[in-house]
């Protein structure tokens, strides 16, 4: 199994495009799998379009789920940070990807993403894993 970890600067944005990461990381391999992970408790990775309102259209979502207030019992970090703890179960941690002659098999809309509400951590690692008959 061949690996790298990405490190990516979330600042204020809270979807991060990783497409062409994964389509390099891909690359380099012939025909398999290709895990996206984030090895964190309050980040996801989904597989959205991007750039014609999706991208926004599921944070404000997911912060309508996710009300950022005192409700939660996870209470640490700024308020409403409890939230960023669920959004691992609504938004999963990793997503596996056929991939085909280097080229991960995606839809033409499909871009894979990471997807970060959390405001106290501007810092993440994505883990980039393939399995294959290389």
């Amino acid at each position: 199994m061949d690996s790298d970890v990405l490190d990516i600067e979330t600042g204020q944005r809270r979807i991060i495009d990783l497409t062409r990461a994964v389509r390099e990381f891909c690359g380099r391999h012939r025909d398999g799998l290709c895990n996206v992970f984030v090895p964190h408790a309050t980040a996801g990775v989904a597989i959205i379009e991007v750039g014609a309102g999706s991208d926004d259209d599921l944070v404000d979502t997911l912060e309508r789920l996710l009300p950022r207030d005192d409700r939660y019992r996870h209470a640490h970090g700024s308020p409403g940070h409890g939230a960023d703890h669920v959004l691992p179960a609504l938004v999963s941690p990793s997503v596996t990807l056929p991939v085909q002659g280097g080229r991960p098999l995606l839809g033409t809309w499909q871009s894979v993403v990471l997807v970060d509400l959390n405001r106290d951590n501007p810092r993440r690692s994505v883990r980039l894993s393939f399995l294959g008959q290389d």
